[in-house]
């Protein structure tokens, strides 16, 4: 049985592609969460579904907030997740899966997603997320991919690892959409270890560009592309005061270039261990 979630009157659509980009798991440099939020900001959307959310948050982690006026409480906006319909730039229809990841009832969950999406025609799912890692913000934001299938993964021609690693439920969404045949893959923005505490908008810049390439679509970048210039001088200016921030780019760069832009994956001990102290890093601030 999956999640309960309420259908509201929308538009026809045709062959949507479905964003997932869930709040609450890993996104060094906000990058996911800010590409989500450019398309928000960007298009206009309408609800297509919302999921009840008191099956599925624990609203004392996430609590809704209190709309106080001169003492008197005027309302509560409660978390939620909603499924939103909007087309891109070129007339293509888009859904995008936003919100709270789930405290509870995952594969309940999940099972409700990809039955929504098989009832609106959904031809492809792509997720979006970023993980820190050794790379320097003087180059491009590298992207690696997860996906259901071999042939997916490979098509993309981006970077492929081999390790074990925490799942989010957008992981468990691609598995599940591969075992109902549907083509469902995750981007990932490689965002440098150092800036994966800050807004890093170069990562929503590329993933927002490779979810144009993969899902066939015409997005709007918003501020993006001046944000992540901004954000490079910023960071440039920062370093250039300090000899060891100054080597340890320089030494990051030599490593990045040395491999080329098709280059392998860090290993997987070193994804993990990065992946571990930034999980840390995230649990100290709660």
């Amino acid at each position: 049985m999956g999640a309960s979630y309420e259908l509201h009157p929308h538009r026809a659509l045709r062959a949507p592609v479905l964003i997932v980009a869930l709040e609450g798991w890993i996104d060094a440099g906000f990058a996911a969460a800010s590409a989500a939020q450019t398309l928000l900001t960007e298009l206009d959307t309408e609800p297509v579904a919302t999921f009840d959310a008191d099956e599925l948050l624990d609203h004392r982690a996430r609590r809704p907030v209190l709309h106080l006026v001169g003492g008197v409480n005027v309302g509560l906006s409660w978390p939620g997740i909603d499924v939103l319909a909007a087309t891109d730039l070129a007339g293509h229809d888009v859904l995008l899966l936003v919100g709270a990841e789930p405290d509870h009832a995952w594969r309940a969950f999940t099972h409700a997603v990809v039955d929504l999406a098989t009832e609106l025609g959904v031809r492809r799912v792509v997720g979006l997320g970023a993980y820190p890692a050794a790379t320097p913000h003087t180059r491009a934001t590298q992207l690696s991919i997860t996906a259901g299938t071999e042939d997916l993964a490979e098509a993309t021609g981006l970077l492929r690892g081999t390790l074990d690693v925490p799942a989010g439920v957008q992981a468990v969404i691609e598995r599940c959409c591969a075992e109902a045949e549907l083509p469902a893959l995750g981007l990932w923005a490689q965002i440098p270890h150092y800036a994966a505490g800050m807004a890093y908008p170069g990562g929503s810049l590329a993933l927002l560009q490779q979810l144009e390439r993969v899902g066939g679509l015409t997005l709007p970048l918003g501020s993006l592309v001046d944000e992540t210039n901004e954000t490079r001088d910023r960071l440039d200016a920062i370093i250039a005061g300090n000899d060891e921030h100054r080597n340890m780019v320089s030494a990051l760069e030599r490593e990045v270039d040395a491999q080329g832009a098709s280059g392998p994956l860090p290993s997987g001990d070193e994804l993990a261990a990065e992946l571990e102290r930034y999980l840390r890093d995230q649990g100290r601030g709660d």
